[in-house]
């Protein structure tokens, strides 16, 4: 049976363009340089949200200006492949990308400060840059010399928002990359077996997620057993799983840029009792998160009915992040709706309830996530993984 991939069709990418030169317009700024880089966990967003670009090996700077398509800034490495496949078609190749060792003499390599003064008449006077915090400290110099005169604002939290409401096309691309993670889910869970190592049980995974698409992932693959469950982000090792472990499973796929987010905590033959209590605590603080993702609840009230279950239960401290977040170009991107959030729930959101219980003396640590999105009907869990999984 032939597969279906969808895809974010290229008219969507103007629309996103707009409405950051709405946000420049509304709060003066003369432009706004985003950076990308092929960081798995949220180096790709800005390039892939805006331009649809997969970054590798080179970094990517999008530049955008208030009357015009915006500008993508690359490295000769990339040119010929962003000119194939990028939205944005305006491609300039930056002396700042080009590797130190490396001469390119077919390529027109120019700095990032004569870009700006050819596009921006006269010193820009008010630039966003974002996200800061991932920039090396080379690029970031260079943006800051090539702006030496204008005030320095961090975008981030100007156009970041703009994500929280996916269009039609957004969501059926989420929902594919949760259609691969619970496929990813179910060849793990089939293969779990006494003698096979987390290592060989995250390629059973891996495998049937890139044959169904996948291209890469937000987060690596996390096996963990037995003793290796219980710190947040365990990584998954060579050690053979045993009878009557509890296996965390945590997959989160790439496709198209966007992320599912599932994990399930497995139970292999007959685990000691308190650990399957504490999956069944994990559980109604799930199903409370779910049904209260509700347009108009704001979403850290919601994540409280959770937070107070699980303390119920005794593992307060063991909640150790917010459980609940947006998902989208970032596996776990904002809003984030933990306790400090002000973020009201709305349709057309996807939220991901990740109920944590890590770094207990006891069970060790266990992870329950699901996707969810929201509708004017309430909320739709957006995987057919049952949360008990006992094998």
């Amino acid at each position: 049976m032939e597969q279906k991939f969808v895809k974010i069709p290229r008219e969507e990418y103007p629309a996103r363009w707009e409405k950051v030169q709405r946000i420049m317009k509304t709060h003066g700024l003369d432009m706004i340089l985003t950076y990308s880089d092929e960081r798995a966990t949220y180096g790709n967003a800005y390039a892939r949200y805006y331009a649809d670009l997969q970054t590798h090996f080179e970094p990517v700077l999008i530049l955008f200006l208030p009357d015009r398509d915006p500008l993508l800034l690359v490295g000769p490495e990339t040119d010929g492949y962003a000119t194939e496949r990028s939205a944005i078609k305006d491609i300039i190749v930056l002396s700042e990308f080009s590797a130190e060792d490396e001469d390119y003499p077919f390529s027109v390599v120019v700095p990032l400060k004569d870009v700006i003064r050819k596009y921006i008449p006269g010193d820009p006077k008010k630039v966003g840059f974002a996200p800061k915090v991932h920039m090396g400290a080379a690029i970031y110099e260079a943006m800051l010399k090539a702006c030496s005169t204008a005030e320095i604002i961090e975008a981030d939290k100007l156009i970041e928002p703009m994500r929280g409401i996916k269009s039609e096309s957004e969501i059926a691309v989420i929902r594919k990359a949760y259609e691969i993670a619970e496929l990813g889910m179910k060849a793990a869970i089939d293969a779990l077996k006494p003698g096979i190592t987390e290592r060989e049980l995250a390629a059973e995974a891996e495998y049937v997620m890139r044959r169904a698409g996948a291209e890469c992932y937000g987060i690596d693959p996390i096996i963990a057993s037995g003793p290796n469950v219980k710190h947040i982000l365990a990584r998954t090792t060579t050690r053979t799983i045993e009878e009557n472990d509890a296996v965390i499973i945590t997959l989160a796929p790439r496709y198209e840029g966007y992320h599912g987010a599932i994990a399930r905590t497995v139970l292999l033959g007959n685990p000691r009792p308190e650990i399957k209590t504490a999956v069944e605590a994990m559980i109604r603080a799930q199903e409370t998160c779910g049904k209260n993702l509700l347009p108009g609840n704001v979403g850290s009230e919601v994540e409280a009915m959770g937070r107070k279950i699980m303390a119920e239960a005794g593992y307060e401290k063991n909640f150790m992040y917010s459980g609940l977040h947006s998902v989208g170009v970032i596996e776990f991107e904002p809003p984030i709706l933990g306790p400090s959030s002000t973020t009201v729930i709305e349709k057309n959101m996807v939220i991901s309830v990740d109920i944590p219980l890590f770094e207990d003396e006891v069970v060790g640590g266990m992870r329950l996530e699901e996707g969810y999105l929201i509708t004017e009907d309430g909320p739709k869990k957006i995987s057919g993984i049952p949360f008990m999984v006992e094998k």
